[in-house]
C-alpha cells in the first residue's frame, strides 16, 4: 500500500482530525513562499537593496526604524491575503472534516486568514502566531486588539514605501499587525490566549480518541508546528501523523511522509 493510500486510511479511521499547517500550505494559492533571505529577496527586490534580511522584515523594530517600508511589505501582504483565494486542498479539507461529524480543529503559524475564508468555524482556528485581520499597537499601550478596517495602503512597489502609516490614537506609535514578530513589539496575546484555550479543550476532548494529524507545508526555518506534532505523536499513542512537504518530509516510525506539495498530495489522498 502506498502511502497515499495509508493516509487515507488512517484519515477514515480517526476519531477527530488535527489540520496543522505552515507557509507552504499557502503557496498553492499564489502566495509567495520566503523561509530566508532569497526568496524574500526575489519576491521584494527593494528589500534586499535597502540591506534588509528574512529577520528584519519578520522583526517589529522595522516598524519603530522605517514605518513607511514596514507597512509598505506588510500591506502588500495584506493585499495579497485579500485577494488570493485559496486552493482546492482547503475546499478537499473542509469537505472531509464534515464528514467527521465537524470533530476538527486547525493549528497554523500562517497569518493570512485562509482557513477563516474556506469556511472553517472561526472558533476551531488556533494562529499561533497572530493574524493580519487584526491590529494593535506596538508597544500595546492599551492592551488592546483591534480589527483590521484599513483600506488598501498604497505602496510604491519600486521602493515598497507605503504612502502612509497607522498611528495609535492614544499614544501615537505606530500600529502593527496583530502578529507575532521576531521582536521590537509587544505582542498582544489576548485572540491568541482565547484561540489556546478553545485548543486546549477540544485535546482534552479526544484524549482517548483516535487523532489524525495532517501537516502541510510546515517547514524547520519556523518549527512552531513541526514541534508541536512531534511531541504530540511521541508523547500519545492515539496522535498519528501525516506530513506532507516537498522537502522536509521526514518522520518518526508509525508515521506517514509525503514528499509533495500541500495540493497535490491533498488530491491524491482525497480523490483515491
Amino acid at each position: 500500500m502506498n502511502n497515499y493510500k495509508k493516509a487515507l486510511e488512517l484519515l477514515n479511521d480517526a476519531d477527530a482530525i488535527l489540520i496543522t499547517a505552515g507557509a507552504g500550505m499557502g503557496v498553492d494559492s499564489g502566495l509567495p513562499d520566503f523561509r530566508g533571505d532569497e526568496g524574500l529577496w526575489r519576491a521584494y527586490p527593494p528589500l534586499k537593496a535597502a540591506g534588509y534580511s528574512f529577520t528584519d522584515v519578520e522583526s517589529g523594530y522595522l516598524f519603530r526604524k522605517r514605518p513607511h517600508l514596514a507597512w509598505g511589505f506588510y500591506g502588500h501582504r495584506m493585499e495579497l491575503y485579500k485577494n488570493t483565494s485559496p486552493h482546492e486542498g482547503f475546499v478537499l479539507l473542509y469537505d472531509f472534516v464534515k464528514k467527521k461529524n465537524n470533530n476538527y480543529f486547525i493549528l497554523t503559524s500562517n497569518v493570512d486568514a485562509h482557513f477563516q475564508k474556506a469556511g472553517f468555524d472561526r472558533e476551531k482556528i488556533y494562529e499561533v502566531h497572530g493574524s493580519v485581520e487584526y491590529l494593535q499597537c506596538i508597544d500595546n499601550c492599551n492592551d488592546r486588539v483591534f480589527p483590521n478596517k484599513l483600506e488598501k495602503i498604497d505602496v510604491d512597489m519600486e521602493t515598497l514605501l507605503s504612502t502612509s502609516v497607522p498611528y495609535c490614537q492614544e499614544c501615537q506609535e505606530v500600529m502593527t499587525p496583530n502578529i507575532l514578530f521576531f521582536g521590537g513589539t509587544v505582542f498582544n496575546e489576548k485572540r491568541v490566549k482565547e484561540q489556546n484555550g478553545r485548543f486546549i479543550e477540544w485535546l482534552k476532548s479526544v484524549a482517548d480518541k483516535k487523532v489524525a494529524i495532517i501537516e502541510i507545508g510546515a517547514g524547520t526555518t519556523v518549527p512552531t508546528i513541526r514541534n508541536f506534532n512531534d511531541n504530540y505523536t511521541q508523547r500519545y499513542k492515539n496522535f498519528t501523523l501525516i506530513r506532507i512537504n516537498p522537502g522536509e518530509s521526514e518522520v518518526s516510525d508509525g508515521n506517514i511522509s509525503i514528499k509533495e506539495r500541500g495540493l497535490d498530495a491533498l488530491e491524491k489522498i482525497l480523490q483515491i
